[in-house]
């Protein structure tokens, strides 16, 4: 069975640009990574699962807020990994500051018997495209140009 997800690009309109919401793997791996590293809030589902459903479910899991407003499909994409990603927009605001994402656990350090406890996403933050195409994995940049075309009318 291929790994699947979905995910949200929130999206608010300021006076001069478009701005995007992003957020940033919490864990030690991604702790010095910044150009690269950051995602619209995603994760996997099951087949038996619709997925705006999920996008929704994954989006309040890593961030800890509620979405409301109408979700419009941007398609899916394919990671390098070969993982598809199904991803909507939607227009919201929310304040990175107030940012609760649930928390995984793993060995760490490497080989030491000890587990501990990290936030699956460790920040969130506002970005005009550009810079967000800087800070985005490479692989979800695509749907930067298809949230463009949407709000462009095309």
């Amino acid at each position: 069975m291929r790994k699947q997800s979905a995910g949200v690009l929130v999206f608010r309109r300021r006076p001069k640009a478009v701005e995007v919401l992003l957020v940033h793997p919490g864990g030690p791996f991604w702790a010095k990574r910044d150009a690269g590293a950051w995602s619209i809030p995603k994760g996997e589902y099951a087949d038996v699962e619709d997925a705006e459903t999920a996008a929704r479910r994954e989006f309040t899991e890593e961030t800890g807020w509620k979405l409301d407003g109408e979700f419009t499909s941007l398609g899916e994409i394919r990671q390098k990994a070969g993982k598809a990603v199904t991803a909507f927009a939607v227009e919201g605001d929310f304040e990175p500051a107030s940012l609760e994402s649930n928390r995984f656990e793993m060995e760490w350090p490497p080989r030491s018997g000890r587990q501990a406890s990290f936030p699956e996403v460790d920040r969130a933050g506002w970005f005009g495209l550009d810079a967000a195409r800087e800070k985005m994995v490479e692989g979800q940049r695509p749907l930067l140009d298809r949230l463009e075309a949407l709000l462009a009318g095309g």
